[in-house]
């Protein structure tokens, strides 16, 4: 599908990370979370709330100090729904070292005639 292309970037933390020195797996759903949204909410140009995790699968741990990088993508749209594929990649600060860490689906909603607050 076509439409505004959205990427989210950050890198983590010690405070992201668990006592493997690895991205704890609620961090990287947040993550993961957030860009759904900016997806939806882009597309849309509505308020979005998320309905659902459809699938979220986790290929490689992501290293503390790591960026990160967040490619949500629409990939169906229904009259109020819309599903958004999100891939996580991490990469290497020092190195540049690029491995898809994860992929998940998100549902989100958009809200019949809800105001943005900011």
């Amino acid at each position: 599908m076509s439409g505004p292309v959205s990427r989210l970037i950050d890198i983590v933390f010690p405070t992201d990370a668990n006592h493997h020195g690895t991205l704890f797996g609620g961090e990287a759903l947040a993550m993961m979370g957030k860009a759904a949204f900016v997806a939806g909410a882009r597309h849309s140009r509505k308020v979005v709330v998320m309905a659902a995790s459809q699938r979220v699968d986790f290929a490689v741990p992501v290293a503390g100090g790591d960026l990160v990088e967040l490619i949500p993508k629409v990939t169906r749209t229904g009259e109020r729904s819309m599903t958004v594929e999100v891939e996580f990649w991490a990469e290497g600060l020092l190195t540049g070292t690029r491995r898809r860490s994860a992929v998940g689906e998100f549902v989100m909603v958009a809200l019949k005639d809800a105001p943005c607050q900011a």
